[in-house]
């Protein structure tokens, strides 16, 4: 008969599957760190011994690291999803801003769909509660602030997905965007009028998610983004033409 005594599992064994489950649901962020090791094992109902045995588990499997005299911290795993050779040649080759926007709007674009379909009333307060402080933040006119709100407002979307494949997937290409490998954000924010704008195209991302509404939810996140292109491509010419206008006056005035 094909049965076999069941086996009580080790409790660290359990603490390692919940801490995995929670990177894996992109509830632990890279860079993260845990709390130290007795509230760690009294949030967790185990011994201190039961929960090194698990930290030793996930730092060999690379999803941990320790750091003597800091703490124990969720690994940059997002950070091996391209080479540096790859992630230099996306920052040195303007076609590669083009291609990233493709992606997002595919992409993010499916995540509001999903969102709208799957994300629990509690996913849609956390868009509520960042387009918020967006709008706070616009009112101060801080577009660093407003750039960083940015990026955890989309990430938010994507988590409502509830897609963890995607999920992954995007925080990967949000870190680059955030070191300013395809653009400076910060830049679109410093214009007043593309600010205003974009503050809208964010209201009406949430309106159609809190509406329930799948395909307008896709719609204005594609709006979104198709205005992003138009206005980096607006934003290049601008700097050309600057270049230009530049040499002329140099020009004028040594004659």
């Amino acid at each position: 008969m094909p049965f076999r005594k069941v086996e009580t599992a080790k409790l660290s064994d359990s603490v390692v599957r919940q801490i995995e489950l929670l990177i894996l649901q992109g509830i632990l962020r890279p860079g993260e760190r845990l709390p130290a090791e007795r509230e760690l094992a009294e949030r967790l109902g185990v011994s201190r011994p039961s929960l090194r045995e698990a930290l030793a588990e996930l730092q060999a499997a690379g999803l941990v690291v320790s750091r003597p005299g800091a703490g124990v911290f969720v690994a940059e795993v997002l950070g091996n999803a391209f080479s540096p050779a790859l992630i230099r040649l996306f920052a040195s080759h303007d076609e590669a801003v083009s291609d990233y926007l493709d992606f997002r709007r595919d992409l993010e674009g499916l995540a509001a769909e999903r969102a709208a379909r799957l994300g629990s009333d509690t996913d849609l307060k956390v868009v509520a509660a960042v387009l918020a402080r967006m709008e706070t933040a616009h009112a101060k006119r801080n577009p660093e602030e407003e750039a960083a709100l940015d990026a955890q407002f989309h990430m938010a979307i994507l988590e409502a997905s509830h897609n963890v494949v995607l999920l992954h997937m995007m925080r990967s290409m949000f870190d680059l965007l955030r070191e300013g490998v395809f653009y400076n954000r910060q830049i679109m924010f410093r214009n007043r009028s593309t600010r205003d704008l974009l503050l809208d195209q964010h209201r009406a991302i949430e309106a159609a998610l809190r509406a329930r509404d799948p395909q307008a939810a896709r719609t204005a996140v594609e709006a979104h983004l198709d205005f992003i292109r138009t206005a980096l491509a607006e934003q290049g010419r601008s700097a050309r033409n600057e270049a230009v206008a530049q040499l002329r006056f140099e020009h004028e005035r040594g004659r």
